[in-house]
């Protein structure tokens, strides 16, 4: 029962690992590796914390399939059932918050949808780029929703604070999150964090490398890293006063840390490293996410054949 509870212990710890070896790599990747790497990590964490936890309730279920009683079990294994009963605690908790989380996001994006159709009727529509009247500047990508596609929300006064070609840009930025369905990834870590509370630091992490990728992206589109510098620089400052509320799933330009976004599009373009440090922390990412998923299949299995050694010692008796 030690070698379990040790199990256990490991996979509710090793997520912590996870999550500084999916930074650590993040940092050396180029942007889309990146947030591949982010979000991955984030999901089979939470997943490999999932299963640990369900492995501890399910106890009573195993007793019953080997007919054994409540009474029974606890005579055997005293903790077993406080331990079941909290790890069905902590499920229900993360359960209960991932589920909220879900809701937000919804309504959030709802919320957003209603604006930009009631912005509509003063604004103007040129495809996916919805231009509204509004003195603060301001940009976001708005995800598409039922069966409406995604658009690209501005105002007039942010595109008033920007050149004809930073505002090339600027649309192309936000388009890059549309097109590369990056609120899907943002969401995806934001309900992870509920599940374990190592990775709330990934849902930063990736809120950054998903940022470069539109900023490389946009930088393809009109082909001069040194004006999407400026352009992410200067949209930055027009829209630093504007108060707004948490943008959840939308995106937008100035979001992350502007200056360490522009230094990147300043430096070189972004490669795929080959140094020992970079596949060090692949190398210890793989391993931290494998040796959570080994230690909850692990607990199952352990807990499986514990029950079924104290039927045995049960029924001998």
């Amino acid at each position: 029962m030690t070698l379990v509870l040790l199990l256990v212990t490991a996979a509710l710890a090793f997520p912590w690992a996870a999550a500084a070896a999916a930074r650590r790599l993040a940092a050396v990747l180029p942007p889309k590796e990146a947030c591949a790497a982010i979000t991955s990590a984030a999901v089979l964490a939470a997943g490999g914390t999932g299963a640990a936890l369900f492995g501890l309730a399910h106890v009573p279920f195993l007793a019953g399939l080997e007919q054994l009683t409540l009474a029974q079990v606890a005579t055997e294994w005293p903790a077993a059932l406080p331990v079941a009963a909290l790890a069905a605690v902590v499920m229900a908790i993360q359960l209960v918050l991932v589920i909220r989380r879900w809701f937000e996001h919804r309504s959030l994006l709802a919320r957003a949808w209603v604006a930009a159709a009631d912005a509509e009727v003063d604004g103007e529509v040129d495809g996916d780029l919805l231009v509204v009247p509004g003195e603060c500047p301001d940009a976001y990508a708005l995800p598409g929703r039922h069966r409406r596609p995604g658009r690209i929300v501005v105002t007039r006064a942010m595109l008033q604070a920007l050149g004809d070609r930073e505002r090339e840009v600027l649309i192309a930025h936000e388009r890059a999150h549309l097109t590369g369905r990056h609120h899907l990834l943002s969401v995806a870590v934001h309900l992870t964090a509920a599940v374990h509370p190592a990775l709330r630091s990934l849902r930063p992490a990736l809120d950054f490398h998903l940022e470069r990728w539109a900023d490389e992206a946009a930088a393809r589109a009109v082909g001069n890293r040194r004006l999407a510098a400026a352009a992410i620089a200067r949209a930055a400052l027009a829209g630093a006063s504007a108060a707004r509320p948490a943008r959840g799933p939308l995106l937008a330009v100035n979001s992350g840390p502007v200056p360490q976004r522009v230094e990147a599009l300043l430096g070189p373009l972004p490669v795929r490293p080959e140094a020992p440090s970079a596949r060090a922390a692949a190398l210890g990412l793989v391993l931290s996410v494998l040796a959570c998923a080994v230690a909850a299949v692990a607990i199952a299995y352990g807990l499986h054949e514990y029950v079924e050694l104290a039927a045995e010692g049960i029924r001998g008796r």
